[in-house]
């Protein structure tokens, strides 16, 4: 049996080479502070659209990372419902969707609130609410009870199993939660707010306390770790979705730690590293919302209409489905509701106001994109 982290004795008592971590600490930093700076710049409806886009993000990518492809729409419908944006038109979504953007919306909306091992466990009976992993039914709710045999990590075909990590036997749950849950009180305010996310996510998967939704817990730990840093109840960035991108690198960095005595350097490196790559995706995701803004702010003194401003933002919106290409007289009448006439007087009256360019082409070819 290999030898892991949790079998030396005090294994809790983890220590890192500061040297190592100066640097991309340094960096990370700045970027979390340009991006907050630019989100806090935002209005309250603006804020709120870029929550739920990271939000999203983070649900479909912590799924994905446990092999579970979540569907798009229903996310967002879950998403929107809870910050009370609209969902008309979108599905209804499953039981096990809403529960998991309810753990990620609860250790962050209320990352202030006592973490216990009754708020644990009722995160991972939210998101399996029917008792199932798949087909299989899984103790939910409570802690392993290893009746199946111990908890491992395993790939390859069956008989030819590799065994990545082997976790504490069960019957050390209850007394290795308690170090647990003391040391995230205790360490709050005494270490790093990012050094604390990091050990926290890696403490927690080292224990692996349920049968199945460690690691999709062991990412909410994290983003609540990182709200209480923040001292925002709201995320603007996505772990999960940096982790997708490096899914291998992420297992190999956690299963080499297992096997170290107390040090965990290098896996707090990578963690620091993960964390300023998604920094970047999360400020790329939302560039459309910074767009808009900037936009807005520029052409404030400008009197338009509803029907325009309708529009307009519909145009400024990256990536719509419902909008692809440039506007025309037909897309305006599609949008508003409005005839031909007025859509025809309308996009004119934005022309001349420096709102709208004209691209090439005339009468029924005409096309129209936003004059940057």
């Amino acid at each position: 049996m290999h030898h892991y982290i949790w079998q030396n004795k005090n294994w809790t008592n983890f220590n890192w080479q500061e040297e190592k971590l100066l640097s991309v600490l340094s960096q990370t930093r700045l970027n979390q502070g340009k991006l907050i700076s630019k989100i806090k710049a935002l209005g309250i409806d603006d804020a709120t659209k870029a929550q739920a886009e990271i939000l999203i993000a983070e649900t479909v990518k912590t799924a994905q990372i446990e092999g579970e492809q979540y569907d798009l729409n229903e996310v967002r419908s879950s998403v929107n419902r809870r910050l009370g944006l609209s969902f008309a038109g979108l599905p209804e979504p499953k039981r096990h969707i809403e529960g998991l953007v309810e753990v990620l919306l609860d250790a962050t909306s209320n990352f202030n609130r006592p973490l216990t091992i009754e708020r644990l466990k009722s995160w991972q009976a939210a998101l399996f609410p029917t008792g199932l992993s798949g087909l299989r039914k899984i103790r939910v709710g409570e802690f392993r009870d290893d009746s199946q045999g111990p908890m491992q990590v395993v790939s390859g075909p069956i008989g030819r199993e590799k065994v990545h990590y082997q976790a504490p036997p069960a019957y050390q749950l209850d007394q290795e939660m308690i170090n647990f849950l003391s040391w995230w009180e205790q360490s709050l305010g005494k270490i790093d707010g990012l050094i604390r996310a990091g050990i926290a996510h890696f403490f927690f998967v080292t224990i692996h306390p349920f049968e199945d939704g460690n690691g999709r817990i062991a990412r909410a730990l994290t983003d609540m770790a990182l709200a209480q840093d923040d001292d925002l109840d709201k995320r603007y960035y996505s772990f999960s979705e940096q982790i997708v991108s490096s899914k291998q690198a992420y297992y190999q960095v956690l299963e080499k730690a297992q096997q170290v005595d107390t040090d965990i350097t290098e896996w707090l490196v990578w963690f620091a590293n993960c964390f300023n790559e998604s920094l970047s995706a999360s400020g790329n995701l939302l560039e459309s919302i910074f767009t808009k803004v900037n936009f807005w702010q520029k052409h404030f003194n400008i009197e338009l209409s509803s029907h325009q401003k309708k529009v307009i933002n519909k145009l400024l919106d990256v990536g719509k489905v419902n909008f692809q290409g440039s506007l025309t007289t037909r897309k305006y009448v599609s949008l508003t509701k409005v005839s031909r006439a007025t859509a025809y007087r309308e996009i004119n009256d934005l022309l001349k106001k420096g709102i709208l360019k004209q691209n090439h082409g005339k009468g029924r070819s005409a096309s129209y994109d936003i004059n940057w």
